[in-house]
């Protein structure tokens, strides 16, 4: 027995000290060469170290990996697999946890590389980036006036000026196109200031404002985002020439940034930026999109505003729409619901829109509990247009729709049309809709339609109400009555069609009007 204990303990002894194994080459970053501490997993489904993924973001660096493929760093994504294998392996090796590397020893590896390996291994093909973006626009953006100095605390509100039914078009409903942090009008400081803007060739232009983004001294910081967001907002065509990887990268860091000038003004050049459909791509691209889900979570109240239409006008692209909800931005859209400012909610809830028109992002939004939320807005009357626009795109799912019955969609929609709660025409063609998408295919429709007493409504609603209101409500009433229920619906087809109710915004200035999407709202 004593012979065996001490020969056990001589095999443990000598297999710890005298034969080191080598880390797994999956356990190591690419970047760092180190084994990895906090792995993430990036857009194109490689694995770094974070602070690798960080410093390669803030000097443009595109490292060209042993397969040949470079990799993507807009999305960054957690690997807590990789992490606890990582782990399990230092403890069966009997090798120490790593450590997170500094983030200095990462830039100067980083740095070192880009200086022997030459610009040709860190390109960035914006071409191929941006080959799924249409050379042509749907829409045509009009200027962006956002206000440089700090407007006081008044909000937008357009639930009154809600006005006639547009007439069907092809594409799912594109709404407004701008975020309501901006107005047809500059302010007297605006102008005043414009009018000290000497501007100069787009080379020296962009130089001249990166020296100042990129200077340590924040009165430098806050000239240069004064003048990049005032040249943004009056010249449409110099937005898409300042949209530079360079531009892009100094707005990311100062968007963090504790001072107040120097924040909103960072964000609100952003949003200046992303209205043109070529930069939209690129601004998701950047990385830009987690500070801006930051701001909206904690920001100044104005710098959350901001936010919030950065986020809407991005997720117009819709080559931007999977990206964005990856990145978390739907559980702070959906918490902004709630915000004080009403230009927050506003934006928030045409974000939360245009990304629902992507499948993914509608399972994420029923697992986040959106549709109580939703339905609760709608009860309340607090933008009850958009949240019924919101819902129709959730019904277009088989998960969506049976979250809603489950939250007992049915009974509130049938209660607002019955109390004729519903301040418009064109509302109350979208809850029909969203009862319409709900009535297919459903069983339970029936018996939860019939609890709530809908005939007697919906007979109503077939007699007085709108001609595609009519359509859908006399369809149910058969339905119920036993009759096409076995017709099959393409659920994304019906969004496609544009059956669902489009008001219109006016968008404009005193003797001129702008026709944007679907909406129609003047500023």
């Amino acid at each position: 027995m004593g012979g065996n204990g001490k020969h056990r303990w001589k095999i443990s002894f000598r297999s710890s000290s005298s034969m080191p194994k080598q880390s797994p080459k999956e356990f190591m970053c690419p970047v760092s060469g180190s084994l990895m501490a906090d792995p993430v997993v990036v857009a194109s489904g490689q694995t770094f170290e974070r602070i690798s993924v960080q410093v390669c973001r803030n000097l443009g660096f595109v490292p060209v990996l042993g397969d040949g493929s470079r990799p993507d760093f807009t999305v960054v994504i957690p690997n807590l697999a990789m992490k606890s294998a990582i782990l399990n392996w230092c403890a069966a090796s009997r090798v120490d946890p790593p450590t997170e590397p500094e983030y200095r020893s990462v830039e100067t590896l980083v740095r070192a590389a880009m200086g022997s390996d030459g610009d040709d291994r860190f390109e960035t093909s914006e071409k191929e980036l941006l080959r799924a973006v249409p050379e042509n626009p749907p829409v045509t953006f009009s200027h962006a006036a956002t206000e440089v100095n700090h407007r006081p605390n008044h909000f937008y509100s357009s639930s009154s000026e809600e006005s006639v039914i547009a007439a069907v078009q092809a594409t799912p409903l594109p709404l407004t196109t701008r975020p309501s942090c901006y107005s047809s009008f500059s302010s007297s400081s605006d102008e005043a200031l414009s009018l000290t803007v000497t501007l100069n060739p787009i080379s020296s232009e962009e130089e001249e404002i990166l020296g100042k983004l990129k200077s340590s001294e924040v009165h430098e910081q806050e000239e240069g985002l004064i003048l990049l967001r005032t040249i943004t907002r009056t010249k449409e065509d110099v937005r898409v020439s300042l949209c530079t990887p360079g531009v892009l990268s100094a707005l990311r860091l100062l968007l963090i940034s504790k001072y107040a000038l120097v924040q909103t003004n960072a964000v609100a050049s952003v949003v200046n930026l992303s209205l043109e459909k070529p930069n939209k791509a690129k601004i998701v691209r950047s990385g830009i999109v987690p500070q801006l889900i930051d701001l909206l979570k904690g920001g100044l109240p104005e710098s959350q505003e901001h936010a919030a239409g950065a986020l809407f006008s991005l997720a117009i692209e819709d080559n931007n729409k999977t990206a964005i909800g990856v990145m978390g931005a739907l559980p702070p859209l959906l918490h902004a619901l709630r915000s004080e400012s009403e230009r927050t909610r506003h934006d928030s809830a045409l974000a939360l829109y245009h990304l629902s028109l992507d499948q993914s992002n509608r399972v994420k939004l029923v697992k986040l509990g959106a549709i109580p939320t939703l339905l609760a807005m709608v009860k309340s009357g607090d933008l009850a247009s958009r949240a019924l626009l919101i819902l129709c795109n959730m019904a277009a799912s088989a998960d969506g729709r049976s979250a809603m019955l489950d939250a007992n969609a049915v009974d509130c929609l049938v209660g607002l049309l019955r109390g004729k709660e519903l301040d418009s025409e064109s509302t109350q063609e979208n809850c029909v809709a969203v009862l319409y998408l709900l009535s297919h295919g459903s069983m339970r429709f029936k018996g939860l339609a019939r609890e709530a007493r809908a005939v007697e409504v919906l007979r109503e609603v077939e007699e007085r109400g709108s001609g595609r209101a009519r359509e859908k409500a006399k369809r149910m009433l058969q339905m119920m009555r036993g009759r096409d229920e076995e017709e099959e619906v393409d659920w994304e087809g019906v969004l496609e069609s544009g059956a669902l109710s489009q008001p219109r915004f006016r968008v404009g200035g005193a003797g001129k009007q702008h026709i944007h999407g679907a909406y129609s709202t003047e500023f």
